[in-house]
Formats: C-alpha cells, sequence, structure tokens
C-alpha cells in the first residue's frame, strides 16, 4: 500500500475503473479521466473575509484534475481544497478519503473543475472528533 503515500497516479490507486479519455485530437487533458461519484466537500483558501465552502458529487478525476458538482460558481483561480470519500478501502478494511490541493480552472452553473497541485489519502474517521481539552493546546 506505499503506493497511496508515495505519488503514485490516482489512475494506478484506482484500478478497476475505466477512462473516459476519448482519445481525440481535441482532448486538451495529459491523462485520463475517470468516472467516479463520491460525496464530496470544498473549502477555498486564502479567503480573507468569508469562509466559501460547500459539498458537492464527484464526477470524474483523473491524476491532474478533477470535475465535481458544485451548489454555487467559484472564482476561477482561487486555490481549493478537497476532500472526497474514497471508494477503496485500506487493507479491505479502513475507510480512506482521498485530500488534495489545487486551482479552480473552470466553473459554471453546477459545476467546477479543478487541477489537482497535491494530493494525498488519509484514513476517514467513523464518527466526530472528540473535543479537545485546554492541556491539548497548551505548548
Amino acid at each position: 500500500m506505499t503506493g497511496f503515500f508515495c505519488g503514485e497516479s490516482v489512475e494506478e490507486t484506482i484500478m478497476g475503473f475505466h477512462s473516459t479519455g476519448s482519445g481525440s485530437s481535441k482532448e486538451r487533458r495529459e491523462s485520463s479521466r475517470f468516472p467516479l461519484k463520491e460525496d464530496l466537500k470544498y473549502r477555498l483558501l486564502h479567503t480573507k473575509n468569508q469562509s466559501i465552502s460547500g459539498t458537492g458529487t464527484t464526477l470524474n478525476i483523473g491524476s491532474g484534475g478533477i470535475l465535481f458538482t458544485t451548489q454555487e460558481m467559484l472564482p476561477v483561480g482561487r486555490s481549493i481544497e478537497l476532500s472526497v470519500n474514497w471508494p477503496a478501502r485500506l487493507d479491505g478494511t479502513c475507510a480512506l478519503k482521498f485530500v488534495a490541493v489545487g486551482r479552480v480552472i473552470r466553473s459554471e452553473a453546477g459545476r467546477t473543475a479543478v487541477r489537482i497541485e497535491r494530493y494525498q489519502f488519509k484514513t476517514r474517521g467513523t464518527g466526530s472528533l472528540p473535543p479537545q481539552t485546554e492541556s491539548a493546546h497548551a505548548s
């Protein structure tokens, strides 16, 4: 399972999915996309006065980008963090989430495309985190 954490491409990690790339000369992507419909949370980074976040559903994903549904149009060029419930499990038992940071490259009514700059897989908790105590904040 070292590939999850050592830069293995998303395509290699999600074995079993089939590419949605058309192979036509009009295709601008450098990598293939794979259909993936999973819950997603997003949060724009570096916002000063307001927090822009929401939920959606992935439509497709590749090593270079992700297309997902949104509740609102997102500003093109902005940095964004995405968290996707991943369908595969680590060692067949541990739920995972795909966490990525990227840039919004296209946003239209109901969907947004993001170019992935970096990503990692994290374990997904089964419930909410316990409240932090004061001692956890001490330096």
